[in-house]
């Protein structure tokens, strides 16, 4: 086992700083079944607009090591789960700040109004789909007046510059403020976010203790904790703070609302701990 992750480690900082070796053995393996492919198709093509020509030559055969699929890491299930919520909720407009566009954005769009706020510039135009272009530490949103934000596996990279914004070490929580100052009372925050062993990964992102996160948002009641841990198989319903301190790199799920005397609230997380 922890021969596995020193390699895979290895694996990650050559993938970052020069090319993938695993992308690069796939695209080698493939040429002796490209080569075989377009032999057997030349033997049995027939003229007309299919025919083989080398001017239109566009190797992919190495696709045929990948899986059927692409499932990023936590992405996949978290965005599930949460388009999930939105719907039995019966949300039908939410600010959301930063989530995956292909993902929990698009899961969404067809029965909820989406005004989608983003630092980097974004040329998508679709329905439902409004774009503001802003920082998730200076929302365009007056306070006490969004009734439901989403904001999934963004909070971590805040403040590290690795999207175009300034390095700040309290970005996070910068983050977090602005988050609880627009949402209005009664209001629900879906907050998606790394969790484990609390530590810095300059300039990915950071990792939350699930404790911290909470602090952060001490503003507003916890009503659920979900996670997704590092087996990364499925979302574990009400899971404990506990559980995802074990975690590697997990990913937490929280579900938090603004009450109406949210100037004195207090968190209530006591089942979590």
């Amino acid at each position: 086992m922890f021969k596995r992750m020193i390699l895979k480690k290895i694996l990650i900082i050559f993938r970052n700083y020069f090319f993938d070796p695993w992308d690069m053995l796939k695209r080698w393996a493939g040429l002796y079944f490209f080569t075989r492919n377009a032999v057997c198709y030349l033997r049995k093509q027939v003229h007309g607009s299919f025919g083989f020509d080398l001017r239109q030559i566009y190797y992919r055969t190495y696709d045929r090591f990948s899986a059927a699929g692409s499932v990023p890491e936590h992405y996949f299930l978290q965005d599930i789960w949460v388009a999930s919520y939105v719907h039995n909720m019966g949300i039908k407009y939410i600010v959301d700040i930063g989530s995956r566009l292909d993902g929990f954005i698009a899961h969404i769009l067809p029965f909820c109004e989406v005004n989608f706020v983003d630092i980097r510039p974004l040329h998508v135009v679709t329905g439902n789909l409004k774009f503001i272009h802003g920082s998730i530490t200076d929302l365009p949103f007056e306070s006490d007046s969004v009734a439901s934000v989403s904001s999934l596996h963004v909070i971590e990279h805040i403040g590290l510059g690795r999207y175009g914004d300034s390095v700040d070490t309290e970005g996070h929580v910068k983050a977090a403020l602005e988050m609880q100052r627009v949402l209005q009372p009664g209001g629900v925050l879906l907050l998606g976010t790394v969790v484990g062993k609390e530590r810095l990964c300059f300039d990915a992102h950071r990792i939350f203790d699930p404790d911290t996160i909470a602090a952060m948002f001490c503003g507003l009641n916890l009503e659920k904790f979900c996670l997704i841990d590092d087996e990364g198989k499925l979302v574990i319903e009400d899971a404990t703070f506990a559980s995802a301190r074990s975690c590697n790199y997990g990913c937490g799920i929280f579900i938090f609302r603004k009450q109406p005397n949210s100037q004195n609230g207090k968190l209530n997380h006591g089942t979590y701990i």
